[in-house]
């Protein structure tokens, strides 16, 4: 039977950096090696094996990155020899090793991941049972590891495929509804195997970049830019498609383009998603501090509970149980179904929602975005900032509102409330970037927000560039 006990050998030692709020994470070579991989899947296993599993049973998964398969194998050698009994799902997306470790029962999941980060990053997103295993886990496990608190014991390996499982558990949502025309951008990144399947059993689809590949040839798979989606915008219009519907790098963000070519933004496809979750259940429905405020507003005006939380999808979808929310979702695309589905961001069963909602309307999706409250704001911004200086510099921000007697919310950096709109400020966790956001009734007081925050960043050293 495994142990935890203090072993004999020198204690591993983490890159501080990687170590994040939502997953483990760094650059391959520089902050995050074959051997931290190892001690990530002692660490993990000995953390589940504290908790009275003796032989923890472990899905793990890996996405399409030139780096995944040397780092997958560390970490299995390491779940392995502190007692875990791991099962090797194979090349995938992370929502399939989500869904891996609901349909196979198992005790804990691993992802092996550099989610949309560019080609030279990796790391680890991980479930203790059904629940995300983040914030104070990974601490905890870094502390182990560093004290060499690990367990030992003798683990086994076998591989499942639940490509085909999983596959059939996202068609059962368009099962039996008129086909749609869509265009579909895997971006090269680890959903391409089941774009293909997906779009093998429907009519008249028309697939770009869906052959995994690490170095992201075409383009960088992030949907939330709108750079990215120059590619399947002009699939959308060139073959009259109904709708576009594009991923990240490891499938768990979802970005849409309309009948248009246009993109539709994300504060708008959380109302779509949101009205037709409440159409048929009325309940608590959550999007991060990121969201337009119109976003909340409409929640409520379709007899919906409306609830702000924190940005990461480890911190919403531990909000969602919660709450028993029914839906969620963030603005750079991650989404979060509970009403008939199992509450982990998933852009491609986000998609078969997508699909779902665009048969069964009677207009376009265009008409129906262009029917939405349209919010006077600006896009997500992204300002580089050193990972040991962006919490610094909101905290300074935080500070000097706090002694100027400022309006503001402290729940995820600050969002301040002004006669004239709101802003928001946060420092990101998984990268060197501090996030901001402004929005208005209005153009002018727009402008007077944008010089707030600059004048804000400027305080501490930081330059707005807008």
């Amino acid at each position: 039977m495994p142990h935890t006990a203090t072993n004999p050998s020198s204690p591993h030692h983490f890159h501080p950096s990687i170590l994040r709020e939502y997953d483990i994470r760094g650059v391959v070579g520089e902050t995050l090696f074959e051997a931290d991989a190892y001690y990530v899947g002692r660490g993990f296993a000995s953390a589940l094996i504290d908790s009275g599993l003796a032989h923890p049973l472990v899905a793990v998964a890996r996405d399409g990155r030139l780096s995944s398969p040397v780092l997958l194998a560390a970490l299995k050698e390491g779940l392995k020899i502190s007692g875990a009994d791991v099962i090797d799902c194979g090349l995938g997306p992370t929502p399939l090793l989500y869904f891996s470790v609901h349909h196979l029962k198992a005790d804990g999941g691993i992802m092996v991941t550099g989610s949309h980060n560019p080609p030279s990053h990796n790391g680890f997103k991980m479930m203790k049972g059904k629940a995300s295993f983040f914030g104070a886990d990974i601490q905890a496990l870094g502390d182990a590891v560093h004290k060499n608190i690990l367990a030992s014991g003798a683990g086994s390996e076998s591989a499942q495929s639940v490509h085909d499982d999983y596959t059939t558990r996202l068609l059962q949502e368009i099962k039996s509804l008129p086909p749609v025309a869509a265009a579909w951008d895997a971006g090269n990144g680890a959903a391409g195997e089941i774009v293909e399947a997906l779009c093998s059993t429907l009519q008249n689809q028309h697939r770009l970049f869906t052959t995994i590949d690490g170095t992201f040839p075409n383009h960088h798979p992030d949907p939330s830019v709108p750079e990215n989606l120059a590619d399947i915008m002009a699939c959308v219009t060139a073959n009259q498609c109904k709708i576009g519907l594009a991923f990240d790098g490891d499938g768990d963000r979802l970005g849409v383009v309309d009948d248009l070519g246009r993109m539709v933004a994300s504060d708008h496809l959380l109302m779509l998603l949101a009205r037709d979750v409440l159409a048929q259940q009325k309940g608590t429905i959550i999007a991060d501090v990121k969201t337009s405020q119109l976003f909340f507003d409409d929640v409520v005006a379709h007899g919906g509970d409306a609830l702000m939380w924190k940005t990461g999808h480890s911190h919403i979808k531990s909000k969602m149980k919660e709450v028993n929310a029914l839906f969620a979702g963030e603005a750079s695309g991650h989404l979060f179904f509970m009403d008939r589905y199992f509450g982990f961001d998933d852009g491609l069963y986000a998609a078969m929602r997508m699909l779902r909602m665009v048969a069964t309307s009677p207009i376009p999706l265009s008409a129906m975005v262009d029917a939405l409250p349209r919010p006077c704001s600006t896009p997500e911004i992204r300002i580089a900032c050193a990972d040991d200086r962006k919490f610094i510099v909101v905290d300074e921000i935080r500070d000097r509102l706090s002694d100027a007697g400022a309006d503001f919310i402290a729940l995820d950096g600050v969002r301040v409330n002004t006669p004239h709109g709101w802003w928001l400020v946060r420092a990101s966790n998984t990268q060197p970037v501090i996030n901001a956001r402004c929005e208005a009734t209005n153009k002018a007081d727009l402008a007077l927000l944008i010089e707030t925050l600059r004048t804000q960043l400027a305080k501490s050293n930081v330059i707005l560039a807008l």
